[in-house]
């Protein structure tokens, strides 16, 4: 793994020891990759929005009714519960 060299203000310096002493992570870099891995991950998951929103509004106005749309969305709800 490539080494780098940062510098961080006090109080985020104070807040990622703070992380380490919890013992939830092991070192300080642990805890920068899990923030870099969060954050790749919600960029991830706005890309996948923001692509739904585009294909919707690209489809055009619905001719159906908001009962009409609910009944879709639960007809089509997995066995688990979950949209």
């Amino acid at each position: 793994m490539p080494r780098q060299s940062i510098t961080f203000t006090e109080p985020n310096d104070e807040w990622l020891k703070a992380q380490v002493d919890s013992k939830e992570y092991s070192s300080k870099s642990d805890v920068i990759n899990d923030l870099i891995r969060q954050a790749r991950s919600r960029k991830s998951e706005l890309e996948a929005i923001r692509e739904a929103l585009i294909k919707g509004e690209n489809s055009g106005i619905s001719e159906l009714t908001p009962e009409d749309i609910v009944t879709q969305v639960l007809e089509r709800k997995p066995k688990n519960g979950e949209l």
